[in-house]
């Protein structure tokens, strides 16, 4: 056994057997008596004692012992030259002490690592693994560890053909001083020294330096060692032509040599000798068992037994050429379901890809025609509030019907695509549902007469006024279905029936109805008219416009509710769509009257407009001074916040998209040292943007782009 296998189990033998004051725990025990398992070559009881000293050490989550136990269990491995194996234990070890302090314990194992990369013959990763191990033995001051290491990278250089270096490395090491327990380095530097100026054909320098490691080496004996010191001795003195010695060095490497081969013979001969005895017992138990079963048997069932014994080996025969040909094809239908669902699980991917990119490319495009749109939709309404030619104003409307429309068609597809990324979660408050089928009654009744329908409301009387649901959402879903039944009816009837279908503790189904007597719809396009851009023909299309995206929007937010619409309709008899929600009953909600305000609330205000666009500054100024507001206009978030620190404003138009600091952020920080100036957001609200988010930042409201010249004025009236 060369120095550096031995160092390698004398040293976890004193890492693991050091004696402690307090009583030893069941983790410590066990690491004891492995080491000594390893120390007597007995591996298997090595191998069980470690594995219950880390089962211990993980059950009491110790992170030290658990290193320990994995370092124990590598040198296990690393004696039984099982390489691969001992690299597996001191690596886990190693990552357990990078969680613990620097200690010499853990230098040990990047010393142990380096010695697994020599036998795979990674010698750049050995080096690396050394040096590691060197610097926490740095760390911690424990510098006489560094001898060893300094050896072990002599080997190292040598075994890698860089000998001059190697060289120096072992004559560094002989300048040491003489303790004690550096004599094994001292003599295993000679013996590298010696069998260098052996290779250089220098065997009297060579003889020098073998005779001392042969000294050093009695003060400490390791047997392997001083085997090979004589074999080295004996071809040195051979090639200066004393053969007599060289004869006498071989005859003493011999004899150690068969010495050290005895003695583990003997212990693997043993181990193997008790296997083979209890087998044999085993085995004589099991003969005598039969012998003692045959007697007992009677000789007229033999016969009988044995064409049983063959047919059940035919049987059995059978079975097994069968169960091999179904493994066969259950084998080959496996690969095939494996390779189809390869292919499907591909497939799905791409189409996940695919309509990922598709609702952001639609949200980008969405979100940026809402810039010019707010500029085209506000020029407009200013061009229409100042008297303009009659000539123009029919021009201006046109205008503004087209700004509307292309509005409305990029609100559908942006609706379309939160609903489609699931960022849209329906919301949970107490509302008042008659009061809301009357404000849409009321709001859409002015498109009935200029359709001239009759439009009917009919709520039933058990229908409870007071629920738990999302009234934002079911608006949608009416003016969408009503706008659409008013649209295609003309000199007719449009009727919205609620009626209760059934009432349980705490909840209510309510069944929803939109009927019209329009143009209906053929029986061949009602399956798809619930399809994004679906009108039923191209002609209706022309004909009475539209995007083709409410229908779809409206099964969305049903099924988002937990509902499902169906349709009923035949061509010239008019359409019934009918949908059916569950909702919570609700505590009474007060009736709200439409929020109206009065001009004399903006004369002389001061507000401050946030907004790098400049046709939206001009746009947005203009609508401020018709109603004689004050309006100072910046274009960054950095220079708002300065110029409300310094002045006093009665609220603040905060445009979200900004250069530098965004809008959101600016409002965060002025909110830092100004709570009660309302900051209202101006914002062309994008597919990851809402109301919710955007108040969390401390803003007051929000004014969506582009907007809606009477919607901006009541909503800064309601914050004035």
């Amino acid at each position: 056994m060369r120095f550096w296998q031995y160092s390698l189990l004398l040293f976890s033998i004193l890492t693991f057997s050091q004696p402690k004051a307090e009583k030893l725990d069941s983790v410590a025990t066990y690491l004891q008596i492995a080491a000594f398992d390893i120390k007597t070559n007995n591996y298997i009881a090595a191998l069980d004692h470690t594995q219950k000293a880390i089962n211990y050490a993980e059950a009491k989550n110790d992170i030290d012992n658990q290193a320990k136990s994995y370092t124990l269990l590598g040198d296990l491995y690393f004696q039984i030259k099982k390489y691969e194996d001992a690299f597996d234990g001191y690596a886990h070890a190693s990552k357990l002490y990078a969680i613990l302090p620097a200690s010499s314990n853990q230098a040990l194992v990047y010393y142990k690592i380096g010695l697994c990369y020599m036998q795979k013959k990674q010698y750049s990763m050995a080096e690396k693994s050394f040096n590691t191990a060197k610097e926490i033995y740095q760390s911690i001051s424990y510098l006489d560890a560094i001898e060893l290491l300094e050896l072990q990278k002599g080997i190292l250089y040598r075994t890698n053909g860089k000998v001059e270096e190697a060289a120096q490395i072992f004559t560094s090491l002989l300048a040491k001083t003489e303790k004690e327990d550096v004599y094994n380095i001292r003599a295993e530097a000679l013996y590298e020294l010696g069998t260098i100026e052996l290779d250089k054909k220098r065997s009297n320098l060579a003889i020098n330096y073998l005779d001392r490691a042969a000294i050093f080496n009695k003060k400490n004996f390791n047997q392997d060692l001083q085997s090979n010191i004589f074999l080295a001795l004996s071809t040195a003195h051979e090639n200066i032509g004393q053969n007599t010695k060289a004869f006498a060095y071989l005859k003493e490497h011999l004899e150690l040599r068969n010495n050290i081969s005895l003695i583990n013979n003997k212990r693997l001969g043993q181990a193997e000798y008790n296997k083979f005895k209890e087998s044999e017992k085993l085995k004589t138990i099991e003969q005598m068992h039969l012998e003692n079963e045959q007697q007992k048997k009677s000789n007229r069932f033999s016969k009988v037994i044995s064409i049983l014994a063959i047919a059940l080996i035919s049987i059995l025969s059978l079975l097994s050429l069968s169960l091999y040909k179904n493994n066969i094809i259950r084998n080959h239908s496996n690969q095939l379901l494996k390779d189809k669902n390869n292919e499907l699980q591909a497939a799905k991917d791409k189409a996940e890809k695919a309509s990922k990119a598709r609702t952001e490319f639609l949200s980008t495009v969405s979100h940026e025609l809402r810039t010019p749109l707010n500029a085209i939709n506000g020029i407009t309404h200013l061009l229409i509030t100042e008297e303009p030619k009659k000539d123009q104003l029919k021009y201006l409307n046109a205008l503004k019907f087209s700004g509307n429309y292309l509005l409305t068609f990029i609100n559908e597809i942006l609706e379309i695509n939160r609903i489609d990324s699931g960022t849209v979660i329906p919301e949970k408050i107490a509302f008042n549902l008659r009061q809301l089928l009357e404000n849409i009654h009321s709001s859409m009744s002015e498109l009935a007469i200029d359709n001239n329908n009759l439009f009917v409301l009919e709520i039933d009387s058990e229908v409870p006024d007071n629920l738990l649901g999302d009234p934002t959402k079911l608006s949608q879903i009416f003016i969408n279905l009503i706008n659409n039944a008013l649209k295609f009816t003309s000199d007719g009837s449009v009727k919205v029936i609620a009626k209760r279908e059934m009432a349980d503790e705490g909840t209510v189904l309510i069944n929803f109805k939109v009927i019209d007597t329009g143009i209906g719809i053929a029986k061949e396009k009602q399956s798809a008219i619930f399809d994004s851009f679906a009108q039923g023909s191209i002609e209706i299309n022309r004909k009475y416009g539209g995007t083709g995206l409410g229908l779809n929007i409206v099964k969305k937010l049903i099924k988002m509710m937990g509902g499902k619409i169906s349709l009923e309709s035949e061509i010239g008899q008019g359409s019934t769509f009918s949908f059916t929600i569950n909702f919570d009953q609700g505590s009474e909600v007060s009736r709200q009257s439409e929020y109206s305000y009065n001009d004399d609330v903006f004369v002389n205000k001061k507000i401050l407009l946030v907004e790098d666009n400049k046709i939206n500054q001009m746009i947005t100024e203009k609508l401020l001074q018709n109603k004689q507001i004050i309006c100072d206009t910046i274009d960054n978030g950095e220079e708002a916040i300065e110029i409300i620190r310094d002045k006093t404003y009665d609220l603040v138009l905060m445009d979200i998209h900004l250069p530098g600091i965004n809008g959101t952020i600016a409002t965060q920080m002025i909110r830092e040292f100004d709570s009660h100036t309302p900051i209202i957001a101006l914002t062309a609200i994008s597919l990851n943007e809402n109301r919710d988010m955007l108040l969390s930042y401390g803003m007051t409201d929000v004014i969506t782009k582009p907007f809606d010249p009477e919607n901006f004025y009541k909503i800064l009236s309601q914050n004035l």
